[in-house]
């Protein structure tokens, strides 16, 4: 059975054009071969012939097929030595629904308004620190918002002490993945020679982080967690039918799975948001309007158009038990097939002037199931959706309501990677020219979560 057509390029070299050059080489694909092609992936521990799908219609087959056919956690299974075996992103079968229907509920929509105090507190703290008619990057900062929005509402740490520990390691181990260079250094080269090699020093980082995961675990466990609101509280007083509880090392692996989907994912979709509106001034002015008066459906049009125009994840994969048609073409048992977030969402026939930064055409309704895809989809559709979409609304109403900013480049970012995610090559330079504390009491009478 015949792959759909791909470039004829050996296997590494493709690698390195999907580490180096993500973008470009999805478009030159799709430009030559259409909305089906293959490209061939070697290293991370695995080599992969993986089928692309730019197409709604491919799309909507690939999310309503069998889950047992297409096994999403064995396509994922090069992302097991960050995340642990234990991941939702690595589980299929009986496994990811226990596992996902233990998860669900921290992330009910009604919850998120629990959160909402964190996320709006840490991001006034974090912007009163920035510096008046200085350039800076966003990046980091919006980074150092998410992962201090991890810390205390998922994570549950109320204790400085844990919580700068905790911040430290896992802010060394995720700068080992920063850069097209230290994944290609990961992929190809998992050498562990005397503790030295980048791939050893990875290792050492994450055991690190594994350490200080289980003693917040034990930690919340003798404190008991009645009175919590954090995820890992609901996490460890939730039972699945057989009344049984996440292991430690299960609730280890999903706190990580949590971080890795929901702070840099985040943090750089905020990045962009601002990259975006920047460049753009009469939709940065309505965006101010809107985060000071509460107009949370624009807020939330911002965000959607944000991640439809800069996804930070290209695609969502499944791998293969037995052949499956897609468009036509039969792709067969071994292969990974990709629904591709960024190709799908800059089509024009979906979306008019797919290039246009356009907010707008959110207001009108529901963006298409298989035509937006920055969560995913089906049966795996990311679990923090609904908390993404919350903490970029109050990040954004925080920051716009009380700050000026202005770019600091005339032209809009590029792109490069960091681990799986697909950010600002310059973090987004910015100039803070004004503060309005005025603004700022004024947006905090306004409910962000109406």
């Amino acid at each position: 059975m015949a792959l759909p057509q791909g470039p004829p390029l050996p296997a590494p070299l493709q690698t390195l054009l999907w580490i180096t050059r993500p973008l470009g080489l999805m478009e030159a694909c799709r430009e030559r071969y259409g909305d089906v092609f293959t490209l061939r992936f070697t290293g991370l521990g695995v080599s992969q012939r993986i089928v692309f799908v730019a197409d709604p219609e491919g799309v909507r087959a690939v999310f309503g097929g069998d889950p047992d056919l297409l096994r999403a956690g064995r396509a994922n299974v090069a992302l097991g030595a960050l995340l642990g075996e234990h991941s939702l992103l690595l589980l299929d079968g009986r496994e990811h629904l226990r596992q996902r229907k233990l998860m669900l509920p921290p992330f009910h929509g009604e919850r998120m308004r629990a959160y909402e105090r964190v996320m709006r507190d840490v991001t006034a703290d974090r912007i009163a620190r920035w510096p008046l008619d200085a350039e800076f990057a966003l990046l980091p900062e919006m980074q150092a918002i998410t992962l201090e929005v991890i810390l205390r509402a998922v994570f549950g740490f109320d204790d400085a002490g844990p919580r700068d520990e905790m911040r430290t390691l896992l802010q060394q181990m995720l700068a080992m993945g920063s850069g097209a260079a230290r994944v290609a250094l990961l992929a190809f080269a998992r050498i562990g020679i005397g503790g030295v090699t980048p791939w050893a020093r990875f290792v050492a980082a994450k055991s690190a982080v594994d350490a200080a995961l289980q003693r917040q675990i034990e930690r919340r466990r003798a404190q008991g967690v009645e009175g919590h609101d954090d995820v890992l509280s609901m996490l460890l007083a939730s039972r699945d039918d057989n009344g049984a509880a996440l292991t430690d090392v299960e609730l280890r692996d999903e706190l990580l799975t949590l971080l890795i989907a929901g702070h840099e994912t985040t943090a750089t979709a905020l990045a962009w948001a601002f990259d975006l509106l920047l460049h753009h001034p009469e939709t940065l002015d309505r965006t101010v309007t809107a985060a000071r008066s509460g107009d949370t459906a624009y807020l939330d049009a911002v965000s959607k158009e944000t991640l439809r125009i800069r996804p930070v994840v290209p695609i969502v994969a499944r791998q293969l038990r037995a052949p499956f048609s897609v468009l036509g073409h039969e792709i067969p048992a071994g292969a990974v097939v990709a629904p591709c977030i960024y190709l799908t969402q800059r089509r024009a026939d979906v979306y008019p002037e797919p290039d246009r930064f356009h907010p707008e055409r959110f207001l009108e309704g529901a963006p298409d199931a298989y035509g937006w895809l920055p969560f995913g989809g089906g049966v795996r559709r990311c679990l923090g959706a609904s908390f993404a979409q919350f903490e970029m609304r109050v990040v954004l109403s925080t920051i716009l309501s009380s700050l000026q900013l202005r770019a600091a480049q005339p032209s809009f970012e590029d792109t490069t990677r960091r681990a799986v995610t697909l950010v600002p090559r310059q973090g987004v330079r910015v100039v803070l020219e004004t503060r309005d504390g005025a603004a700022a009491d004024g947006a905090e009478r306004q409910a962000v979560s109406a």
